[in-house]
């Protein structure tokens, strides 16, 4: 499973990228404004494209279809690697159909059902984007969207990457793995607790404790 970062800082992007377990980044228009400093929209997007060999997706702001169109033709000539974000909306959905048609890769994020991602793997979207931590926050199991998401593409051949969002736990990462979601995409601080565990901490300050107490 591919991992991307949820952000538009780039130094968290680039702290984690020396790493090499960064393969994207998706942002939208709340990381973008708070992370600005100064900087446009194209600015910020084409810095992460450049520290990012993977998809970079930016996010459309226009609701109606001949808006998002006008945004992403201009948002996908900025780099090789930039994804045009689209709302799964019926707005959203014309205007993917147009874009895959025309080669500019997609990420059809806010999708909170099956059938909508549904309707996002039949009109060919490189990215379908389920949105787990608000079902969750609501009480729904968030991570079973995405189990039903990757059977319904499986079963039809569907070549839409499932790429898990907003998650609440470290706990989640690893269910959408085992369910076979082909990217899940975290905020740095996420990244950072998958990699910390107490047992570690633990184990290696016992290590170095013995080590400390032995006759040198």
């Amino acid at each position: 499973m591919k991992l991307f970062l949820d952000t538009a800082n780039v130094e968290d992007i680039r702290k984690f990228n020396e790493l090499g377990i960064v393969d994207g980044v998706t942002t939208n228009p709340s990381w973008i404004s708070r992370d600005s400093k100064g900087r446009s929209f194209r600015e910020i997007v084409v810095e992460i494209c450049r520290e990012v060999k993977g998809p970079v997706s930016a996010e459309v702001v226009a609701t109606d279809a001949k808006g998002m169109l006008k945004e992403a033709r201009e948002i996908s000539g900025w780099a090789k690697n930039t994804v045009v974000k689209l709302p799964t909306t019926f707005e959203g959905l014309k205007a993917l159909k147009i874009l895959a048609s025309e080669g500019i890769k997609t990420n059809m994020t806010l999708v909170f059902s099956a059938n909508q991602a549904l309707l996002v793997g039949k009109l060919g979207a490189t990215f379908v984007s389920p949105f787990m931590g608000r079902l969750t926050d609501a009480g729904y199991d968030g991570v079973q969207l995405v189990r039903e998401t990757v059977g319904i593409y499986r079963n039809y051949g569907f070549r839409t990457s499932v790429l898990a969002a907003s998650f609440r736990s470290p706990r989640e990462v690893t269910e959408v793995a085992l369910a076979g979601a082909d990217v899940a995409t975290l905020k740095p601080e996420q990244v950072d607790l998958m990699l910390k565990n107490p047992f570690t901490e633990a184990g290696l300050k016992a290590f170095l404790d013995s080590w400390a107490s032995m006759k040198k």
